[in-house]
């Protein structure tokens, strides 16, 4: 069993030294997210094939924040889909790993980053995976800023209808986006009982916490007749002292001196 809090204080180190090298990128949601996309890799809850990225029998995990990138390419590097050395060469001209997740890379299934879309790809292949009569299932992962988007409760509204119980959708609530609070820009209240008012089954749980993050996602995947909502309570920054509930972490690279603060916080 792999241990998940050490494979997470890794991949936080390796997130704020790609940041560091390109001086570009988003530490905020990609800190804020990695506990939750390593517990869905690492954690069994994701079927995948490293060496076959499309493997037919694959689960899908559509990163709908496109922006915190960082985050899936360290866990698809540690995962083994490609070499690690990629990292550090984020947002490089003619390098494999740009700002957003582009499907080139394996084991991205999509281009993301126009927030609000991930849901309808996940959803259109929740859909078709169930036409076909597929086991697969789908994870797909958000922004609660995301949330304001119209296209996403296009999306609500279709998987309900068609009962999309093999799609497990995770709200990324940490409370802040690139400009303020997300109850300043557009508050949107409880975001479990606006799930569940368009009939998804909603559960929420600390997205810090793997053994809440496991037994959360345990239910959530054995749910046959409904889409799933996972509002996983997050702090942007998580691991970085001085990034973590800043708004002005949200998409900025650290200088020297904060690089090496942060590489001592995270130590090994």
């Amino acid at each position: 069993m792999k241990n998940l809090p050490q494979i997470a204080k890794k991949l936080r180190a390796d997130i704020v030294k790609m940041l560091y090298a390109s001086q570009s990128g988003h530490p905020g949601p990609s800190l804020s997210c990695i506990d939750i996309l390593i517990q869905i890799y690492f954690g069994g809850f994701l079927k995948y094939d490293s060496e076959n990225a499309n493997w037919n029998e694959r689960d899908y995990l559509i990163l709908s924040k496109g922006h915190a990138a960082p985050a899936l390419y360290t866990v698809l590097a540690e995962a083994g889909f490609f070499e690690k050395d990629h990292l550090f060469n984020l947002r490089q001209t003619d390098a494999l790993l740009q700002g957003h997740p582009k499907n080139d890379i394996r084991g991205v299934e999509v281009c993301t980053g126009s927030l609000g879309q991930g849901l309808s790809v996940a959803t259109g292949l929740a859909m078709g995976l169930k036409i076909d009569n597929k086991p697969n299932k789908v994870f797909s992962l958000h922004g609660d800023g995301e949330l304001q988007e119209g296209q996403i409760w296009e999306a609500v509204m279709t998987a309900h209808k068609y009962k999309l119980g093999n799609l497990v959708s995770i709200i990324d609530r940490n409370g802040l986006q690139i400009d303020g609070t997300t109850k300043e820009i557009c508050d949107f209240g409880d975001v479990a009982e606006k799930f569940e008012s368009f009939g998804w089954y909603t559960l929420e749980c600390d997205g810090h916490d793997f053994d809440e993050l496991s037994e959360t996602l345990e239910e959530a995947i054995e749910v046959q007749d409904q889409p799933v909502c996972v509002v996983a309570h997050t702090i942007k920054g998580k691991g970085v002292s001085f990034m973590e509930n800043q708004v002005g972490w949200h998409g900025k690279a650290p200088n020297q001196e904060q690089f090496e603060q942060a590489m001592s916080e995270l130590e090994i």
